[in-house]
């Protein structure tokens, strides 16, 4: 994983471009294997501020990222974070939704640009309850797409919690409306 590391930071000082946004670029060697983060700054670096739209600088630096974690056999997960703003725009969506559609948005155009469709082991929505700092959780880098290269022995994710309806009993079937989805998502 460090030689893994030390190649994407390469890559990412090789270009102007990339270097300039090498700041709001976090790379470290976990328990769970490399984690990868693009930190939002005020005015938003990689996603359109309260959108899930990547602007340009998300799309290049996804793209890129894609290029260099399509050919290892590494499963990667993806994770959209949230800061502690209530999200304004809309009563029926929030930092919930928001941290969920980012990071679907990340794995859409990383695999539309090489990364096999297998890769992906998961993609979560933490919303604000995994703040990078947690003394100022209105910081703008709590707004983050977290993707871990996970270690080749990592275990499989972990069997899907059943649905549960209204009075918490449990459903059967897949649940295949996001906002349900992302809205009982695990807090761990």
């Amino acid at each position: 994983m460090q030689q893994f590391k030390e190649r994407l930071e390469k890559a990412i000082m090789q270009t102007d471009h990339f270097k300039a946004l090498s700041n709001q670029i976090e790379i470290t060697v976990t328990p769970e294997g490399l984690r990868i983060e693009l930190l939002e700054s005020k005015n938003g670096t990689f996603f359109d501020t309260g959108s899930t739209a990547l602007n340009e600088n998300g799309r290049e630096m996804l793209t890129m990222l894609a290029g260099q974690l399509k050919d290892v056999p590494n499963n990667v997960s993806i994770e959209g974070h949230t800061d502690s703003q209530p999200y304004a725009n809309d009563a029926d969506y929030g930092n919930w939704e928001l941290s969920t559609d980012r990071a679907n948005a990340a794995r859409r155009l990383m695999q539309d640009k090489g990364l096999r469709r297998n890769q992906v082991s998961r993609v979560r929505g933490y919303a604000d309850q995994r703040l990078r700092l947690p003394r100022y959780p209105l910081d703008p880098s709590n707004r983050r797409i977290s993707l871990i290269v996970q270690y080749l022995d990592a275990p499989p994710p972990a069997a899907a919690e059943p649905a549960k309806n209204a009075e918490g009993a449990s459903v059967s079937g897949p649940v295949m409306n996001t906002r349900t989805a992302s809205a009982g998502a695990p807090k761990h």
